[in-house]
This record gives C-alpha cells, structure tokens and sequence, in this order.
C-alpha cells in the first residue's frame, strides 16, 4: 500500500495544525510552531514525498501514521 501526498497537501495541514512558515532554503520549507521545540523541514515542490521523508514528517509534527 502506497502512501502518495503531495507537499502541497502537507503544507496545508501544517498551517491548519498551528505551524507557520518560518524560512524557505532553496526547495526546502521549514516550520515552526508555538510550544515545540523540533522544526519541520518540507522539501517544496513534490509531488510524491517518499516514505521515510514522510514518516519524519509526520513524527515531528505529532500526526499519527499511516495517514487517513
């Protein structure tokens, strides 16, 4: 089973999870949000995030896995 989300879908549900854009480097997008310490770090413009890239995305935000 494969998990296909666009970076564009995960910049969307980090802004709507309190996360605002904190710098861009290069293709890379980072993420800050109020009360925690990690960043996120999404590399912008993808239109298949691989697995493991998502997986640390979505463990750095406290979203659980797989997604729904």
């Amino acid at each position: 089973m494969g998990h296909s989300i666009k970076s564009r879908e995960i910049i969307k549900r980090l802004k709507r999870d309190g996360w605002r854009l904190a710098r861009v480097t290069g293709d890379h997008h980072t993420f800050v949000k109020e009360g925690v310490e990690h960043l996120v770090t999404v590399p912008h413009p993808k239109r298949d995030l691989p697995i493991g890239t998502l997986r640390a995305i979505f463990r750095t935000a406290g979203w659980s896995w797989p997604p729904r």
